[in-house]
């Protein structure tokens, strides 16, 4: 009788399985249904507005050819707090996701009770009984909950890329900054030597009669005001180091060893073609996989109104010394079905259906603008390298003309043809521009960095 029993509930399970099978959950709209739903009105051009570009490079870090910067990269990788946050925030998505694939799969419980005549309750009762139950997922409530669960860990690990990429960036541009910042100084020391030499021409002069005590003051106030300046260059590279220190997770000693001179910068300009931004960088993935969790969260929610049906099945054994049971089978086999019908909730559950659906317009309204920031960001750094390119070719000439210059008013103050007015604005005309030039140098690869961060290239092996 039992095996029959048995039988007929496999049939009918085995039944119920194949219905709930057929039910598949509903698929969230692709890439491009995401693009036109989210940028209705952007029309993206063949080519980047400013200026064409190569394939983006599968590895940007290396084309910059410094092997410390890359060391510093990789270090930041290893120990930068903010990214080991996000490395968690990964590994707790991917769990929630293994939690709710869980639900799909039958339960079992089992309670046992011992100890005879000296039980906790003085019952004598003694047994074990086994309890089985499985939700059938017929309406895809679990599994629309499993597969937003699934897309919420897949943005995780997009967000970790993105902030991957993000911190790489970042130790590029502090290297870069901190670099500047000794070459800058390096500058004002050289003005500094130059005034120097001047307080000696203002000294010879006055001494042969053909200058005067105050243009070895003002030589000597110029000198002055030029150390101050070098201090106050050699802080900002202190500064910067210390910024570049906090990024590789060290203590902020300003002790890091940079390179002394600026690394090569790349010829060409890897920007590959607006088409293909939205489907590389990170954050718009991490973007795109949040709509499809809102979407099958709102699947979730309906399902969630319709009927549950649960398959539950059991065994026990039980019996007791202190008196006898009523004559039975033992063990006992039980088998049945749940149902939980929502009737009145006060409309809770189509509340819920709206506010995950508000949820999914939210989620493509941030689509949305990280697409146009993205398209903003690349169209930026493009303009912002080739200007600093065309800059720097500007003031080359410039650097040349006020060196010159300088050369020409020092002679005619040696031979006391002029005074050390003209001196003195030459140098500071001089200094200027080759700050100017080195800063110029300087954001061209600040900008290839933006622009490399802005189209989501890689850097090395992924993680």
């Amino acid at each position: 009788m039992l095996n029959e029993e048995m039988h007929k509930y496999l049939s009918i399970l085995f039944g119920v399985a194949i219905i709930a099978a057929g039910c598949a959950v509903k698929a969230p709209p692709d890439a491009a249904a995401i693009k036109t739903e989210a940028l209705p009105t952007v029309q993206m051009p063949a080519a980047w507005r400013a200026g064409m570009g190569g394939a983006v490079s599968a590895d940007w870090l290396a084309t910059f050819g410094d092997p410390q910067l890359t060391a510093a990269v990789q270090e930041a990788i290893a120990h930068n707090a903010d990214l080991r946050i996000a490395a968690a925030r990964v590994e707790q998505a991917l769990l929630y996701a293994k939690l709710a694939g869980a639900k799909l799969w039958p339960s079992a419980d089992l309670l046992a009770r011992g100890g005879g005549k000296m039980s906790g309750d003085g019952s004598g009762l003694q047994g074990v009984v086994l309890s089985m139950s499985w939700e059938l997922d017929l309406w895809g409530r679990v599994r629309y909950g499993r597969a937003a669960a699934t897309d919420t860990a897949q943005a995780a690990e997009a967000d970790y890329l993105a902030a991957r990429e993000a911190i790489a960036a970042q130790v590029a541009r502090a290297w870069f900054v901190a670099v500047e910042a000794g070459l800058q100084a390096e500058i004002a020391r050289g003005t500094v030597r130059d005034t120097e030499e001047l307080v000696r021409l203002a000294q010879d002069r006055s001494r042969v009669g053909v200058g005067n005590d105050e243009d070895v003051f003002v030589a000597r106030a110029n000198v002055g005001t030029g150390r101050d300046v070098v201090r106050e260059l050699e802080l900002s590279r202190e500064n910067a180091i210390r910024a570049l220190e906090l990024l590789l997770g060290r203590y902020p000693s300003a002790a890091a060893a940079v390179g002394p001179q600026l690394p090569t910068q790349p010829e060409a300009v890897p920007a590959g073609l607006p088409s293909e931004l939205l489907e590389r960088r990170p954050d718009v993935i991490a973007a795109e996989r949040r709509i499809a969790a809102a979407f099958h969260r709102i699947g979730e929610a309906k399902a969630a109104r319709l009927p549950a049906i649960a398959l539950t099945s059991g065994v026990s054994s039980v019996s007791s010394e202190l008196f006898v049971l009523k004559d039975r089978s033992n063990p006992v086999w039980n088998l049945g079905a749940n149902l939980l019908m929502p009737v009145f909730r006060g409309g809770a559950l189509k509340t819920q259906v709206d506010i995950r659906t508000a949820e999914q317009k939210q989620a493509v309204a941030e689509y949305a603008a990280i697409g146009l920031r993205a398209f903003g960001e690349v169209e930026t750094a493009l303009s912002a390298e080739f200007a600093a390119r065309e800059r720097e070719q500007i003031l080359a000439q410039s650097l040349a003309d006020n060196t010159r210059a300088l050369e020409i008013v020092r002679t005619q103050f040696k031979v006391g043809s002029t005074d050390l007015r003209f001196v003195t604005q030459r140098q500071l005309a001089l200094l200027s521009t080759q700050s100017a030039v080195v800063r110029m140098r300087t954001e061209q690869r600040l900008q290839r960095v933006n622009l490399y961060a802005a189209l989501g290239g890689g850097f090395g092996p992924k993680p």
